[in-house]
């Protein structure tokens, strides 16, 4: 037999599926057009007035046919986001992929950078040639990218995906041993440093030089980067050959990029975002949120998390689409970068939509063309205000997690479906039933699924709370569904359990509470366990209560951090329970301790991390199963408890901590004192 067969038979499986998918698809492309003749939109509106069959059928039809076209990408071996993106140079190479407010020196001033598709195509190839031949970066590097939101992140972001190499988005807040964690966990090669967000990395530098001695600090200077190698139209490029690239070896459940993630382990993990959920997850996403050519979407939200980075970018560009990225949120300038870029799209966290309510009306706010709104969080108080001051007709709201494999989606209209995270129609969700699902929880500790006599979950009842959970379709290989965290074996495998429903099955744990109503429509209750979210940001509450027993285990004997909700703000604040060996210590000594302890924690925690708020117990409550009761906790009536006699101390101004007075607090519950 020729050496060439079996590569020659492979050709040939590759050819016949192609066909059949081909025969699959030209019917069903037929029928959806039937469909659409028959039954125009607004013949859908009106006999489906909250859209839900008419979006079932939106996100069905594309997912046949999206699914259809990714099962021939993985079996041609070309599923990487790569060969998606140059789908969309080549069919949209002068429409613009990414628009760019630059700020100026004068405060709240700004310069339209615009990068076409092709141009876009094009920086990434010279860069690569940059990175591959004045840096050594080869494929298989992991490559870490510790950036500011700006076009650079995104030009080397794609420019290591041509290279073969996986990027890694490091949060640029995070300092100290969790940074160092962070590059070592995840055999960081290299690092490029946005200037603007160097601060804390050359803090830690001595220690990096110290732990990490072979990986090597890249300092960029993007003007000079931008003159001589980016817009330099004799620079030499690189288009890494396919086979360096996608290697027969690869697998679709492997890891496109690492994107760091807060948790029980009380440092940040780096979860595996997958091929699979960069290219077909994302790009159904995007169509979800009606995400097409020639549409702009705006975010301020950071790009080292997934909510820009997967279901901004990835879902954007997947539809030919312009991301619009703002450099940091700003409440006072968030609508004019709107109005600048043409966006028709905006995402969201609900700390920023509570922002925004808050701000002074802006002239900009009535002038914008924004016809969807999608993120997470967006709380019900504030919904119906947010998009009639806003005039925003649509809100699309998800839930998802940096590693969970799936999401759910909500695009909501008019009055129905106000406040849910999961809203679709009959189709939609009697598939989903069969992956995702809501499961009692032990009533005396959360964090444990509640098993019957029989040792299998149950389904809570309408609206009753209940974890939700994702099914892993191959219990014996969970990978292939859940891929976890790079280097943390024990972590990944604490998110997966099995024997729910019966012998054998595995299902994800999303370690989050949601609630179902009369509707079938899902609705996100809080978060589980040792992490809770303040300011757009997961907290590791392990991670703080390391960082403060590692200051002094003499004088502070235990401590436990929770979050706690506080009105008119989002998210849960830090909250520390101090006890002490010496329980007689006045007011005035543990002022000093605090305020002794607080420049340790700055060190070490980034700002959103700080406990807010800390009092001082003679014991630490626990359950009947002797673990630390922190549902008790995360109750916390401020200022003064329920009784109205406890001590509690505060962050004022992120400087110094003080007691929490009865005025402090009215100040606080009203947000006009931003914590």
């Amino acid at each position: 037999m020729s050496d060439h067969a079996p590569f020659a038979s492979v050709q040939l499986l590759l050819l016949f599926l192609r066909t059949i998918l081909r025969i699959v698809l030209i019917p069903c492309k037929l029928i959806i057009s039937l469909f659409r003749t028959i039954f125009p939109t607004g013949v859908l509106n009106s006999v489906d007035p909250n859209h839900r069959w008419r979006d079932d059928f939106h996100i069905a039809t594309y997912f046949i046919t999206g699914v259809s076209k990714y099962v021939w990408s993985v079996y041609s071996n070309r599923f990487q986001y790569w060969y998606l993106f140059e789908g969309q140079v080549k069919k949209n190479p002068n429409s613009l992929a990414i628009s760019y407010p630059k700020p100026l020196a004068a405060k709240g001033e700004f310069e339209l950078q615009q990068f076409t598709y092709l141009e876009t195509y094009r920086i990434v190839l010279r860069l690569s040639y940059y990175l591959y031949n004045v840096h050594q970066v080869k494929p298989g590097d992991f490559v870490a990218l510790d950036y500011t939101n700006k076009p650079m992140f995104i030009f080397l972001w794609f420019a290591l995906w041509n290279i073969g190499a996986t990027p890694a988005f490091l949060n640029y807040n995070i300092l100290g041993q969790p940074l160092i964690h962070c590059i070592q966990t995840s055999n960081i090669s290299q690092i490029f440093v946005d200037p603007q967000a160097a601060g804390p990395i050359k803090k830690t530098n001595d220690e990096l030089e110290k732990s990490l001695p072979h990986t090597q600090l890249h300092f960029i200077d993007e003007d000079e980067l931008f003159s001589n190698v980016l817009l330099n139209e004799n620079y030499p490029t690189l288009r890494t050959d396919d086979s360096i690239r996608s290697p027969q070896t690869a697998k679709d459940f492997e890891a496109a990029m690492l994107i760091y993630t807060s948790g029980t382990t009380g440092l940040p993990k780096p979860a595996i975002m997958s091929w699979r959920k960069a290219t077909i997850g994302c790009s159904l996403f995007g169509r979800i949120m009606r995400v097409t050519p020639g549409q702009t979407v705006f975010t301020a939200m950071p790009l080292y998390h997934s909510t820009a980075a997967l279901l901004g970018v990835c879902a954007i560009f997947a539809h030919g689409g312009c991301v619009a990225i703002s450099n940091k949120f700003s409440a006072s300038t968030f609508w004019k970068q709107v109005c600048l870029t043409e966006s028709t799209h905006i995402q969201y966290v609900g700390e920023v939509c509570r922002y925004l309510l808050n701000s002074p009306v802006s002239p900009y706010e009535k002038q914008h063309h924004v016809k969807i709104a999608y993120g997470n969080g967006l709380k019900q108080d504030i919904w119906k205000e947010f998009k009639e001051r806003f005039n925003i007709g649509i809100i699309g709201e998800f839930y998802a997690s940096t590693e969970s494999p799936f999401a759910t989606t909500s695009l909501q209209r008019g009055d129905f479906g106000i406040g849910a995270c999961r809203n679709y129609g009959p189709i939609v969700s009697m598939v989903l039933s069969m992956q995702q699902c809501l499961v009692k929880v032990d009533p005396d500790d959360e964090t444990i699924i509640y098993r019957n006599e029989k040792g299998f979950a149950e389904a809570p009842d309408v609206g009753q709370p209940g974890e939700l959970l994702m099914r892993i379709f191959v219990p014996k290989r969970p990978e292939t569904s859940f891929q976890g965290y790079m280097g943390n074996k024990k972590d990944t495998e604490s998110k997966v359990v099995r024997d729910v429903f019966r012998k054998g099955d595995a299902w994800y744990r999303s370690g989050d509470l949601l609630k179902s109503d009369s509707n079938g429509l899902w609705y996100f209750m809080d978060r589980l366990g040792d992490t809770f979210r303040w300011k757009s940001e997961n907290v590791s509450a392990t991670e703080v209560e390391n960082q403060i027993m590692s200051f002094t285990k003499t004088v502070i004997l235990e401590t436990v951090v929770v979050g706690v909700k506080l009105p008119s703000n989002e998210g849960r604040a830090g909250f520390a329970i101090l006890r002490l060996q010496n329980k007689d210590m006045s007011i005035e000594d543990k002022l000093d301790l605090l305020n002794t302890l607080l420049p340790h924690l700055k060190e070490n925690l980034p700002k959103y991390a700080l406990p807010i708020f800390i009092k001082f117990a003679d014991e630490i409550q626990l359950t009947h199963t002797h673990k630390v009761a922190k549902n008790i906790y995360r109750n916390q009536a401020l200022p003064h408890g329920d009784d109205g006699s406890e001590t509690v101390f505060w962050l004022c101004g992120y400087e110094k901590y003080q007691l929490l007075t009865d005025e402090d607090w009215s100040e606080i519950a009203k947000g006009t004192n931003k914590i």
